[in-house]
């Protein structure tokens, strides 16, 4: 029988330990619950770290498992159950508003885009799956703060960079975009996060009527909003796919 790797089994054994217990454990968490010595569990998540597929908080210290394992494929992704639920709902959400539609969930203290359907247009694109949004000042990031309190916390505890001139970055202003979202059932992203582009983002429920991820279409201010207001039918739309996906997920009846 052919020996195995011990570093490659001693580094999906970390891989492991951050997947199935807490979203973040220490070092010393890491090397008593593996029983490995402190230098050699350091060294693993250095290594893990430097791949991408670890991250450590810069305030706690902490670990946490990282995008990257996102990143390697779509592979995984294709079996991840809310994009494959939500893969038809967000194509006629696309060809319907136009737009570009995004698929984000929670991942540490931003949205990671896990789907990803382009404008129908003939236009260049830029494939955008594994990337991270902010959670203060884009549409899907607002959303999963409003209905998540892990994002909200989250959130509350991130540096909310002013992006642009608009960006809302003081507690109080912030918390009410979060109440406001919770009212009337989706948010906004008007110039906050980047120059010219505007999006519009509702919540995604599983069965437990959870908040497990959100949907966003995104676009030109000119194309997004008329008359300086977000665009009514395109508000619908939104909405009407987060529910699509929602029920398709076990939510049921909103």
């Amino acid at each position: 029988m052919a020996r195995t790797i011990q570093s490659l089994e001693r580094a999906a054994a970390v891989l492991r330990l951050l997947a199935g217990g807490e979203r973040r454990l220490g070092l010393s968490d890491i090397s008593s619950a593996l029983d490995l010595a402190k230098g050699t569990a350091h060294g693993l998540l250095r290594t893990l770290q430097q791949e991408g597929f670890v991250e450590q908080d810069p305030a706690s210290g902490k670990y946490q498992l990282g995008a990257e394992l996102l990143r390697l494929g779509n592979s995984y992704l294709d079996v991840h159950e809310l994009r494959a639920r939500a893969l038809v709902w967000t194509d006629d959400l696309a060809r319907s508003s136009g737009e570009s539609v995004y698929l984000g969930v929670l991942h540490q203290q931003g949205v990671l885009i896990v789907h990803h359907v382009f404008r129908p247009d003939d236009s260049r694109q830029v494939l955008e799956v594994g990337a991270m949004q902010p959670l203060h000042s884009t549409a899907l990031g607002k959303v999963l703060a409003a209905y998540d309190p892990v994002a909200r916390s989250e959130a509350a505890d991130a540096e909310r960079e002013a992006l642009t001139a608009r960006t809302i970055t003081e507690p109080e202003a912030f918390e009410e975009v979060l109440e406001l979202t919770r009212a009337r059932g989706w948010a906004a992203d008007v110039e906050e996060t980047w120059e010219g582009v505007a999006s519009i983002a509702a919540p995604i429920h599983d069965r437990r009527r959870m908040p497990v991820g959100a949907v966003a279409v995104t676009g030109a201010v000119e194309r997004v909003c008329a008359d300086g207001s977000i665009q009514p039918r395109l508000v619908a739309a939104v909405r009407d796919c987060a529910r699509a996906v929602s029920r398709d997920l076990g939510a049921g009846r909103f």
